[in-house]
């Protein structure tokens, strides 16, 4: 069997939409995960149809995803930090205050987007870094850095049933130590800033967290963890995470670039992160603290 899972901001899913996609597929009995927001039902097979319904619903800023059914429910979340946990890329931010934003910003969304190289993309942003004041960091964790809606949420609730949660970036460990503190993460691994003497030297410390590191970070922690990689839910939005997204068991494409969503099952573009308790069958009123 399989399940369908239907997301869209709260009181903007319309119950007849669900039913008519339910009767199509010859689905069973809708189950509602919140009113007018989430809905799923199961079928024995996946359609044949699914991505061309898939791009129609996307007009209504409705996701779909169908995914295999039985206990759905993770072991371990990983997500990403930069535009997945956080609105802002950090990168992004210390180089606006080093007055080299837009040149950085640029490279950023083609590096994220897979057009270049990641080590290569981050060295030469963090370069031009160089001689920047290192209260700078607090300064852009204060006054520029914003929550994604539902995060606090998803963590609170997968760590209620038992689930470890890791944070992990490809950005740097001042940024990743605040937000995994505050959003309740068990952990959380980054890249380095090297600094002295109280400013920025332009270098990261090596090795370089990239694309293959989070992979191996997720074959590190579930073999410490004694789960398997199928028991873990990742979400990501660049290039740089799509080997982790591959090999977890559900791999999520949250708001991402066309290039990464094109290559993932599970995309979420309308839905905040609550939608990943959704997919894994929680219903509202099972979120920790609702």
């Amino acid at each position: 069997m399989f399940t369908a899972t239907l997301i869209a901001a709260p009181g903007t899913l319309d119950p007849a939409l669900v039913d008519n996609l339910r009767n199509a597929w010859g689905g069973g009995e809708s189950r509602w995960l919140a009113p007018d927001e989430s809905a799923e039902f199961t079928m024995p097979q996946v359609p044949g149809n699914r991505w061309d319904v898939w791009a129609d619903l996307q007009d209504s800023r409705v996701d779909l995803v169908v995914q295999p059914g039985g206990n759905r429910r993770r072991k371990m979340l990983l997500a990403d930090m930069d535009s997945t946990m956080i609105r802002q890329e950090c990168i992004d931010e210390l180089a606006d205050m080093a007055g080299v934003g837009a040149h950085v910003k640029e490279i950023t969304a083609r590096a994220m987007n897979g057009e270049l190289d990641f080590e290569g993309a981050l060295l030469e942003r963090v370069a031009l870094l160089q001689g920047l004041d290192a209260s700078v960091i607090d300064r852009v964790l204060a006054e520029r850095i914003s929550y994604m809606p539902g995060g606090r949420a998803l963590v609170a609730t997968m760590r209620a049933a038992g689930a470890h949660c890791l944070l992990v970036s490809g950005g740097f460990t001042a940024f990743t130590a605040k937000v995994a503190a505050d959003l309740g993460f068990h952990e959380n691994r980054a890249n380095r800033l090297l600094i002295e003497d109280g400013t920025l030297t332009g270098e990261v410390a090596r090795p370089i967290l990239g694309r293959e590191a989070k992979i191996q970070t997720l074959a590190d922690v579930t073999a410490r963890l004694g789960i398997d990689e199928s028991d873990v839910i990742a979400v990501g939005d660049g290039a740089n995470d799509l080997g982790m997204l591959g090999r977890a068991g559900t791999g999520v494409a949250l708001h991402a670039k066309p290039s990464v969503a094109s290559e993932c099952e599970v995309r979420i573009n309308h839905g905040d992160l609550t939608a990943l308790l959704f997919l894994q069958g929680y219903g509202r009123d099972d979120f920790a603290g609702a």
